[in-house]
């Protein structure tokens, strides 16, 4: 890595204050930032967010192998299985949400399986509405700040909410398996499903397959370890507390869902986990 990277961070960070919108979004937040550094490594997490980037009228999203995304300054982010490269440059004045397993499913007038690992701008996604959105927004942290903007999106996403339909509970209880590791049959049996109607609903509300999701899961426990410890990791211990098979597995894993190796990992912050700056 090329040294570490400079900013001035400013972040604020808050939960719906709509009682409707508690369930589907878990956290919604403004941050802004200035980095040293040119580009930088998203890691997967499985979840999605929307994004409202408010210094320019623009997102990308390269995928490490495959082409790039490019939006309006408004869209979403749909749920990622693999690493990508994006522009801090993108993240001087931004307005996010994160969606809860299959909160973003209400908000989308296609199955969540359709923006996986891809950009989805909010013109594209809901007409007029969208379009004007980042104008909205603009306006709103012009006249009160971050706050005030958080207001204006939150009240955004409550309109949209109501004309769709609500999320699966059967889908957010699989997440919750998934999400702690409990074998992909074992969660069919609980719902009292078949293994292809897991798969097809899992798509269809995570945007994920099962074992895609469980796989990304398990990578992020394995990062939070990673994070909160204090000196060098040790991997084989870690593997076996997080689930893999042995150090071996871990380090293919890795490499799988992050694009560098274990030891290669160094993040711009432990509490930034899934930002991994590039070298220039």
């Amino acid at each position: 890595m090329s040294g570490t990277p400079q900013r001035t961070p400013v972040s604020l960070t808050v939960r719906p204050s709509t009682p409707a919108l508690a369930p589907l979004i878990g956290a919604m937040g403004h941050a802004e930032g200035r980095f040293a550094h040119a580009a930088e490594l998203a890691l997967p997490t499985g979840g999605a967010q929307l994004l409202v980037n408010l210094d320019r009228d623009a997102l990308t999203r390269t995928p490490l192998h495959g082409a790039g995304r490019s939006t309006g300054g408004a869209a979403v982010h749909g749920p990622c299985t693999g690493p990508a490269v994006i522009d801090p440059a993108q993240q001087r004045a931004v307005l996010w949400v994160a969606f809860r397993p299959g909160g973003l499913s209400p908000f989308l007038p296609v199955p969540v399986c359709e923006v996986r690992d891809e950009l989805a701008g909010l013109d594209d996604l809901w007409g007029g509405d969208g379009a004007v959105l980042r104008e909205r927004l603009l306006e709103a942290v012009a006249a009160g700040g971050p706050p005030a903007g958080l207001r204006t999106l939150e009240t955004a996403l409550l309109e949209r909410s109501r004309t769709l339909a609500a999320p699966d509970p059967a889908v957010r209880r699989a997440a919750f398996l998934l999400d702690r590791g409990t074998p992909v049959a074992e969660v069919a049996d609980r719902l009292g499903w078949t293994a292809r109607r897991l798969t097809r609903r899992c798509a269809g509300h995570l945007g994920v397959p099962p074992k895609r999701y469980a796989r990304v899961r398990r990578f992020q426990r394995l990062l939070r370890r990673v994070n909160a410890g204090q000196g060098p990791p040790d991997w084989a211990a870690l593997a076996a507390d997080c689930g893999y098979h042995d150090q071996a597995h871990l380090i293919h894993e890795f490499r799988a869902l992050a694009g560098i190796t274990p030891g290669a990992y160094a993040p711009r912050s432990p509490g930034e986990g899934n930002h991994v700056p590039l070298p220039g």
